[in-house]
């Protein structure tokens, strides 16, 4: 019966995948947002504007970098649930397979 509690485990894990693969998706959107923003500002701005000292432009770009971050430290925690479920999923597996060996030879 112990497989029962890994199933439980492993739709747990799986909510919280999907929550992860929102995040990921709004702070990829978020990012796509500010890199439009900081296209448009230099486009603004003109060739001959040293968007480097610009500190609207140096705000964008720390807050795109920051959010790229955040969105990579999302993947990596998707992929560890990921290896987690498959983990449990074969427990789960082996689990039921083992009760209805069990059940088989004693039944």
């Amino acid at each position: 019966m112990s497989f029962l509690a890994m199933a439980s485990q492993k739709s747990l894990f799986t909510l919280q995948k999907s929550q992860l693969e929102f995040e990921y998706t709004i702070l990829m959107s978020r990012t796509n947002c500010i890199t439009s923003q900081m296209a448009d500002y230099a486009q603004v701005a003109g060739d001959d504007a040293d968007l480097d000292e610009d500190p609207f432009y140096i705000q964008l770009e720390k807050t795109s970098e920051y959010l790229q971050t955040q969105a990579d430290s999302v993947k990596s925690q998707q992929e560890v649930l990921d290896q987690e479920i498959q983990s449990l999923k074969t427990l789960v597996q082996n689990g039921i397979k083992s009760t209805c060996t069990l059940n088989l030879l004693g039944g």
